[in-house]
């Protein structure tokens, strides 16, 4: 049976929040934008407004005010976006069980059994309308019969725009565009894909699947299928409760060079990660680390090691030892730490090696004499550790964590 996807994205997200709680920024070039003095004066995201004087996301606040000065700056006010985001994701799930949120401003719905009563374009007008009436926030919604054309189409009209895209039309409509434009594809890729000749949407289409691979791995071969329209994905509302990765960055307030600094940055930003992971009752067996000059130039490297960890000190050790492999002593301006891998700590299982054996060693009686009482007792009378209830937490305030899915879960 055919599917009918949405997808919602919410346009201008913060800056519509802004003008949504105080009508007299309506109309106005505003733009959410961080702290000048402390160097994260980088532009959010901004009004339609400001977008028309050629304001645009990581512009420079500096470069933004001399291009518009007029333009109105306003801090970021997360709690009052998580929300925003969780009064619209109420409207979509009156309509469908099936909505899967992906970002704080944007999320799939699977609406085929609804669609047998009423028409999509019905469904998508009923919903943009009710959520710019009762929330007074515009959005833009794809229709399709797959996320990626869903996604794909809600971007074509913005901002209030509803969009269909069918599979047949996207040899006329997706495959003349540069190969930049489409989902999933950034500079690194689109660069990669340019060494292989492939210049549009069209190109990587009917590209040679082995070169392909070759190039890419086994993403470029998913690439070719959504050039051709392809996905089959399904809308899924349970990946709310699956966290692949927790990481925390932070921008420095100079381009940094003191080793002594980017260390306390690392011991700081593993604490962050520590305790988002703590907060989960998660851990991990990756370690990235990402560093970007005082140029702009983003580099990463991580590590797999064989026991999951999700203490702090592990953290550090394993991050700052990634840091003194890669860095070759240029002035920094943002550093991150990153855990990924990540599963509940009850599923996570310990591997023998020669740093930890005697660590284990130690703990065998213990394991012993458990094995003993539950012989006589029951199996799961003694179990290790007490299950406390998860507490929430703000350690990471951002959109990008994904922490407000916490918000979402029942």
């Amino acid at each position: 049976m055919s599917r009918i996807i949405l997808h919602v994205d919410m346009n201008s997200f913060y800056a519509s929040v802004e003008q949504a709680y105080n009508p007299e920024l309506k109309d106005k070039p505003i733009a959410i934008a961080g702290d000048p003095k402390q160097r994260r004066g980088i532009i959010v995201t901004s009004s339609y407004e400001a977008r028309a004087k050629g304001i645009y996301t990581t512009m420079n606040v500096g470069e933004a005010l001399r291009k518009c000065p007029g333009l109105i700056l306003l801090p970021p006010d997360f709690p009052k976006y998580r929300l925003a985001s969780k009064a619209m994701f109420s409207i979509l799930r009156e309509y469908t069980d099936l909505v899967e949120p992906v970002s704080i401003d944007e999320g799939y719905m699977d609406i085929s059994a609804k669609s047998k009563e009423r028409h999509p374009i019905e469904i998508a007008k009923e919903i943009q309308l009710r959520i710019q009436n009762e929330l007074d926030l515009p959005c833009s919604i794809g229709v399709a019969p797959n996320k990626f054309l869903a996604k794909t189409a809600s971007d074509m009209k913005k901002p209030m725009g509803i969009t269909i895209l069918r599979k047949r039309d996207v040899p006329s409509i997706l495959w003349p565009l540069p190969v930049i434009e489409m989902h999933g594809i950034g500079e690194s890729t689109a660069k990669k894909l340019q060494t292989i000749k492939i210049n549009t949407i069209g190109d990587l289409a009917q590209s040679n699947e082995g070169l392909l691979k070759e190039a890419l791995g086994k993403n470029g071969i998913r690439l070719r299928e959504r050039a051709n329209g392809i996905d089959f994905r399904e809308v899924d509302p349970d990946s709310i409760y699956e966290t692949k990765s927790v990481g925390n960055s932070t921008t420095l307030p100079f381009d940094e060079t003191d080793i002594d600094k980017l260390t306390d940055t690392f011991q700081m930003l593993s604490a962050k990660v520590a305790e988002r992971l703590e907060v989960k009752k998660l851990c991990g067996s990756t370690v990235s680390i990402q560093i970007r000059d005082a140029d702009w130039h983003n580099s990463s490297r991580s590590k797999t090691l064989q026991n999951d960890i999700y203490l702090k000190d592990d953290i550090f050790e394993e991050a700052i030892k990634l840091f003194h492999k890669g860095w070759d002593g240029s002035p920094i301006r943002l550093l991150g730490v990153t855990v990924s891998n990540v599963r509940d700590r009850k599923n996570s299982a310990q591997q023998l090696s020669f740093d930890n054996y005697e660590k284990f060693a130690k703990q065998e009686p213990i394991y012993e004499l458990i094995d003993e009482i539950e012989k006589k007792f029951g199996k799961g009378l003694i179990q290790k550790g007490i299950e406390i209830d998860k507490k929430t937490t703000y350690a990471s305030k951002t959109s990008f964590s994904k922490d407000f899915l916490e918000d979402l879960k029942e």
